[in-house]
């Protein structure tokens, strides 16, 4: 005679799983507990002190006046159309730049993609002060640029090829170019060679079946090295301090302005909170739009 199970042993074997999942997922949260009372107190609790400061104005009041000062001056909305028009420039550049390298490390065979790789790495490594001030002698009026084109008879006279935008973006796409290569290297390894030759099968030409079927694949890549250079062009202090000159001002150079001149924390942790809500919205875009490309494959 078969064995039939009632409801009544559903319903309990129901609640044994579901008192076996509440156990799994605490001891979850007790296992990653160190790792959350880390974040906590190098993270979350800075922000908090951060946004603390920020709601205290210069009278010692406690209110929103730091950040209605910022509305209120047009030279801090200006600041910030300056930070996300160069971070919007630069991005581009590597953009253009950077998806052509990849491309190549993604089909070259492994001799030439390893010398390659090594090529971008080898830059990654070095430090972006001392890679700064190499760019600030290369382009100043004396530089190994101006000399070469005044010796080709290319230009009468140098350039202002520094402390200034070009200097400033010269050095930031220099900086940034590999951390747009690297996610996007990535993502095209990751695309299977034989689509690329079905479609060459089917009759398609290696342009089309470039924009048809490897472009749309690696896009996911594509989207977040973008919005890695972007957000991180957005903190940007040393390169436009130095090739800027002084004037070219990003968010970040005001920051440190308001905290090293002037005795305004107020002021200056407000900037940090602002430049930190509009990082967070470009990340969550972001990631909203590599899930749905990810998800579209």
């Amino acid at each position: 005679m078969a064995n039939f199970i009632t409801s009544t042993q559903l319903e309990a074997n129901r609640r044994a799983l579901e008192k076996d999942r509440r156990g799994e997922t605490w001891m979850r949260l007790k296992l990653a507990s160190p790792a959350f009372l880390v974040v906590a107190v190098l993270m979350v609790l800075p922000l908090m002190v951060l946004l603390s400061m920020s709601l205290f104005g210069l009278d010692g009041q406690f209110g929103f006046s730091n950040y209605a000062l910022f509305f209120s001056e047009s030279v801090y909305v200006q600041m910030f159309i300056n930070t996300f028009w160069i971070a919007f420039i630069v991005t581009a550049i590597c953009l253009v730049l950077g998806y052509p390298v990849a491309y190549l490390l993604a089909i070259l065979p492994s001799p030439w993609s390893g010398l390659l790789m090594l090529a971008v790495l080898v830059p990654f490594w070095t430090s972006g002060l001392v890679r700064t001030f190499a760019w600030l002698i290369i382009l100043q009026r004396n530089g190994v640029v101006n000399k070469t084109l005044i010796w080709l008879e290319i230009i009468e006279k140098p350039l202002a090829l520094v402390h200034n935008m070009t200097g400033t973006i010269i050095g930031m796409v220099h900086i940034m170019v590999p951390f747009l290569i690297l996610p996007l290297y990535a993502s095209m390894k990751a695309i299977d060679g034989n689509l690329m030759r079905a479609g060459a099968n089917l009759g398609s030409s290696p342009v089309h079946a470039f924009f048809r079927i490897f472009l749309p694949l690696s896009l996911p890549g594509l989207v977040a090295g973008t919005i890695m250079v972007f957000v991180m062009c957005l903190g940007f202090y040393i390169t436009p301090a130095i090739l800027g000159g002084g004037k070219i001002k990003m968010i970040a150079q005001r920051i440190q302005e308001s905290i090293a001149l002037y005795p305004t924390w107020g002021p200056a942790a407000a900037l940090a909170v602002l430049l930190l809500l509009m990082t967070a919205i470009c990340l969550f875009v972001s990631l909203k739009i590599v899930r749905r490309l990810t998800l579209g494959r």
